[in-house]
């Protein structure tokens, strides 16, 4: 589209400027968000890193330099919240994808009843993060869930997973495989944009489900699926406090550290210990721990995503 216009002389450049003009003001709103509530909280708690600061220290803000990162060394919790995210981010993250790319090409063919469909997959997306893991805490309870429910109904055997550090992590992974609802939309809308005569040519040519997924299909949406995986990856590392938080019971040492992860070993560290540098530490750790495995990933998956341009 932008090439379109800008390739019809004067009129198009004005055209493509407004555009774009458009375009940055309908972002306005999330980039004005974004600055205020994530950028400068982050660079805010970089500098706090840098300092010996506790509410409960008469001295305040004591330069520290890099002490706060030094301590991470010889903290045992530490590396097993992190052992712990990484664990969980290289389960979840392709379950997730795999769920996205298959709910959203089963959602894209227009059928009757499809934007009822499209609804309820979306819907778990805009729960309270808090309510999720409280109705998932109930399914699997394994005293009254509605699943030992229906196994004792069966006449097999009741599931314990809440009481095993294994089971306890599955059902973890399983909450995030749930709430896929914005990357369906986002992928739909990638769907939509492949040409129809493609489809028509490869039909024509003979090519079967599988062949047009591969060749057709996978490689055009590539960016808009390479970028997901990315997003996908951040908020596997960073977004799963709530769960934690419910299923421990605020206990880290419940099921030997297993669903212990970063999030909720910096809430530990900033508002029960009260140690603000080193939750500090902590996060520019996290954050420092996502770019190298987003880089990564995008070094990995750079051929594929510049094969979809040629």
């Amino acid at each position: 589209m932008t090439a379109a216009l800008v390739s019809t002389g004067p009129i198009g450049t004005n055209l493509y400027m407004r555009y774009r003009n458009q375009l940055l003001l309908m972002l306005a709103p999330f980039l004005l968000g974004l600055i205020v509530l994530v950028v400068l909280p982050a660079t805010a708690s970089l500098a706090v890193a840098f300092f010996n600061y506790t509410p409960l220290h008469p001295a305040g803000f004591t330069w520290d330099g890099l002490g706060q990162f030094s301590q991470l060394q010889a903290d045992s919790q530490f590396w097993r919240a992190l052992s712990n995210s990484l664990l969980y981010t290289l389960f979840s993250v392709p379950l997730r994808m795999v769920g996205i790319l298959g709910l959203s090409l089963f959602l894209e063919k227009r059928r009757k009843g499809i934007g009822t469909v499209r609804a309820a997959a979306y819907l778990p997306t805009i729960i309270p993060d808090v309510a999720y893991a409280l109705t998932w805490l109930w399914i699997v309870n394994p005293l009254f869930g509605p699943i030992n429910q229906i196994l004792r109904a069966l006449h097999l055997p009741a599931q314990s997973w809440l009481i095993q550090p294994a089971g306890a992590l599955g059902i973890v992974v399983g909450m995030s495989v749930w709430q896929i609802g914005e990357g369906v939309v986002i992928t739909l809308a990638a769907l939509r944009d492949v040409p129809q005569d493609l489809y028509d040519a490869a039909l024509t040519d003979g090519a079967g489900w599988w062949m047009r997924l591969r060749a057709l299909v996978l490689p055009l949406i590539a960016p808009t699926f390479l970028l997901l995986l990315f997003r996908t990856t951040i908020v596997s590392l960073q977004d799963n406090f709530a769960p934690s938080y419910i299923l421990t019971h605020d206990n880290p040492t419940f099921l030997n550290y297993a669903i212990y992860f970063l999030p909720l070993k910096i809430y530990t560290e900033a508002f029960q210990n009260f140690r603000f540098s080193y939750a500090a530490a902590i996060i520019w750790v996290m954050y420092g721990v996502t770019a190298l495995i987003v880089f990564f990933q995008y070094i990995a998956t750079r051929r594929w995503s510049e094969a979809a341009y040629d």
